[in-house]
């Protein structure tokens, strides 16, 4: 039998998107049945229903019908029900409005029926992306990469460098270490060392066996080693951070050898769609937390990446998204990165108290690492801390309004958090509201504009400049580079054109905010 887990990854998004989920992700599936409202509202236990007749909440009889039945989930186009699935404890999926019935019909039931001639479909080995994350750790340790499994086979490596040593070279000509060097490697509990659990394992350089020197990792998934991170120091020593990168490395490697082992391999688009949706406040938080592997009801906190620069970006965001997944590994073990409308979100959960500190000098670390090794310039920006896992597409909304700030150009620093640029945020929040309400402007301030167009354009920057130096004529006049007395002229002209006191504080403001637009 299969799960809901392995349906959701194999249809994915945008076909379905699951809403809630109160048993979570691993409840069974056995059936596939279409459901029309008018037809008996039954259902047995495992069922995925497709309710194929109601939109949104006139299909919540059916759900409901399900929920008595122990259906696995319910799938409804235009799903707004998730208070009354939640309610009739299951599983609700939104299905995409373009979507054919028989197209999510069909790919289900495939599903279901490969589990039932023999288990879960074939994944693969979705091994992929692991040359490239080899790449991105021997960017971060300054050493040569290679990443093995439990039976010492080469999985991936980073590209060829300077001063390979024998072991490296014999390993990856044979995709396997030679056995007289594992041997030895036994011999020195380098082994025992590595499957005992989380943490890094030093090798002196031997140069007469042909050995340099070297750190290594191993990956576990709780006790169950998975296999290894082995780094080669070359003509350089490693960096400093190697080993703290190394470490971040092991643990974001852990759950992509358990998906090469057992699962298929949309498990990861999976994975990465419940983190958006989660960002973007589309799903509950309390369903999915143990498939991101999360407590609810610890704070968390979400930061942003933005490119700061258009060349080949995606190849560029690729790396970056590799790069933050070794960092925010390294700092919270849970950690999740994602990509969303081009910006890359690393949800940090299960916070500790306190921790702001550790939280802006992760981001400096990554957007300094980034700028070094893989020339890539990039902004940080810190959502706040929220009380609960419900609450982060509150603390991704204030990173993107603090990525936004900095884009304007208020602030040079490559990381910033909203108590950095708040004024900056607030600001665009009033004159985004103004600009969507123009039925509370002030018409004066509109005729000033509009004569002004016609007349040069003179007088609304004088005006702008002088509320901005607080009423200083001089100073105003060193930012427009005029005669003082020509900046008294255009402020009192402005006045006799719009009508506008502005010997009035509350117009003075509404002045400057509305000539801001």
């Amino acid at each position: 039998m299969t799960s809901l887990r392995h349906v959701l990854a194999t249809l994915g998004e945008p076909l379905v998107e699951v809403v809630v989920a109160p048993h979570g992700l691993g409840v069974p599936v056995a059936d596939v049945v279409i459901l029309d409202p008018e037809d008996p509202l039954e259902a047995s236990p495992g069922d995925l229903v497709l309710v194929i007749g109601a939109r949104g909440r006139a299909a919540a009889p059916a759900i409901r019908a399900a929920g008595r039945g122990g259906a696995a989930a319910v799938a409804v186009k235009g799903a707004t029900g998730a208070d009354v699935a939640a309610d009739a404890g299951v599983a609700l999926l939104t299905v995409g409005a373009e979507a054919r019935w028989e197209q999510v019909e069909s790919l289900a039931r495939g599903v279901v029926d490969a589990a039932r001639a023999g288990g879960e479909a074939a994944s693969g080995e979705v091994l992929g992306d692991l040359f490239a994350l080899a790449q991105t750790i021997a960017t971060l340790t300054g050493g040569l990469v290679s990443i093995e499994d439990t039976a010492n086979r080469v999985l991936a490596y980073s590209r060829a460098g300077d001063e390979v040593d024998e072991l490296r070279r014999l390993s990856i000509l044979g995709r396997e270490g030679p056995e007289r060097y594992l041997a030895m490697l036994r011999e020195w509990g380098v082994y025992q060392r590595l499957r005992a659990g989380e943490g890094i394992v030093r090798i002196d350089e031997r140069p007469e066996l042909g050995i340099r020197r070297r750190i290594a990792a191993g990956i576990h998934a709780g006790k169950q080693p998975l296999g290894t991170i082995w780094v080669q120091e070359g003509a350089q020593p490693l960096t400093e951070r190697a080993e703290t990168a190394l470490l971040g490395a092991s643990r974001t490697l852990a759950p992509r050898l358990i998906r090469a082992r057992t699962l298929p391999s949309p498990e990861l688009r999976l994975r990465e769609d419940l983190l958006a949706s989660l960002l973007e406040g589309r799903l509950d938080a309390e369903s999915v937390a143990d498939d991101i592997g999360a407590d609810p009801a610890r704070p968390a906190q979400v930061l942003a990446f933005s490119l700061e620069r258009p060349d080949n970006r995606q190849l560029r965001r690729a790396e970056l998204v590799h790069l933050i997944a070794v960092h925010t590994a390294a700092y919270r073990r849970s950690a999740l990165v994602s990509v969303v409308g081009g910006r890359v979100y690393a949800l940090l959960p299960d916070l500790p108290e306190h921790s702001d500190a550790a939280v802006l000098a992760l981001a400096r670390e990554i957007t300094g690492t980034a700028r070094r090794h893989l020339d890539v310039p990039v902004r940080a920006a810190l959502g706040g801390v929220v009380p609960r896992l419900s609450d982060v597409a509150a603390s991704r909304g204030d990173a993107d309004r603090v990525l936004a700030a900095m884009a304007r150009g208020r602030w040079a620093a490559d990381v910033a958090s909203l108590a950095d640029v708040r004024a900056e945020v607030l600001l665009s929040e009033v004159l985004a509201f103004l600009g969507e309400q123009p039925r509370i402007r002030d018409p004066r301030l509109v005729s000033l504009v509009e004569h002004d167009a016609e007349h040069g354009g003179i007088l609304v920057p004088a005006v702008l400049a002088w509320l901005d130096a607080f009423g200083d004529v001089r100073a105003a006049a060193r930012v427009l580079n005029i005669h003082p007395n020509t900046v008294r002229y255009r402020v009192r002209r402005a006045a006799e054109v719009s009508g506008v006191d502005f010997d009035d504080p509350a117009q003075r403001i509404l002045t400057q905010l509305q000539l801001r637009l």
